[in-house]
């Protein structure tokens, strides 16, 4: 992983300093008003000294739910910046996602693909899958390369990384070939180490609870699909 600077880190430790410090019940009022002012211009001086745009490799993986969701906000953003935007689904395709559907008055700025047959336990035809996969990527190399696209959505291929329908080498390999100022955000559970170290923005989301797991509940219309 990237190492943070010293400065970046005295910031931070400052900034977490403060944030403890102020939720003392002791601070008086003016206490409690200079210790906000001093993280105001440590956050300002940061905010000052921070590169103006760079196109962003984002990664969402983790058990947990919401990788595709938190990419749609994303997708969501850019389309109401007026940007265009590509999605290119890996791994869904049997089923005709809502979101489809909700996209389609962005026609003119989005491309969408579903090029996937479902899960893999549904398809079992690795071949297939293995097919289904490298027509995906080379879609999805296409608006990656593309400078009219301002972001590009590939959902679910950290999936096809994990079940080796496709190389990570290959991936990154394709990932350098984006314009500067290009966001390509790569979605799904089990990411692989090389792909984590060249992201630039990296969440993991953490299942805790999940309805179907604990409680037999299927999917639902306007929570899973």
């Amino acid at each position: 992983m990237k190492n943070d600077t010293p400065q970046e880190l005295n910031s931070d430790q400052e900034i977490g300093r403060l944030i403890d410090e102020v939720m003392s019940s002791s601070l008086t009022d003016e206490q409690y008003r200079k210790k906000m002012q001093r993280r105001k211009e440590v956050q300002d001086k940061r905010i000052a000294q921070a590169v103006p745009e760079k196109g962003l490799i984002i990664v969402n993986t983790g058990n947990g739910k919401g990788k595709t969701t938190a990419a749609l906000g994303m997708v969501l953003r850019s389309l109401g910046h007026g940007y265009k935007v590509a999605i290119v689904q890996f791994i869904k395709g049997s089923w005709e996602p809502s979101e489809k559907r909700v996209f389609s008055y962005w026609e003119d700025q989005l491309e969408f693909h579903a090029m996937g047959e479902g899960f893999t336990w549904e398809t079992q035809d690795r071949d297939r899958d293995l097919d289904k996969a490298s027509a995906a990527w080379e879609k999805s190399l296409e608006y990656i390369r593309n400078p009219d696209f301002h972001l590009v959505l590939l959902d679910e291929i950290n999936i096809a990384l994990k079940m080796s329908y496709l190389e990570v080498e290959d991936v990154l390999a394709g990932l350098a070939q984006k314009p500067a100022n290009k966001h390509v955000i790569l979605t799904g559970r089990g990411a692989p180490a090389a792909l984590i170290e060249r992201a630039d923005l990296v969440t993991e989301m953490t299942l805790v609870k999940h309805p179907f797991r604990d409680q037999g509940v299927k999917a639902q219309p306007g929570i899973e699909y």
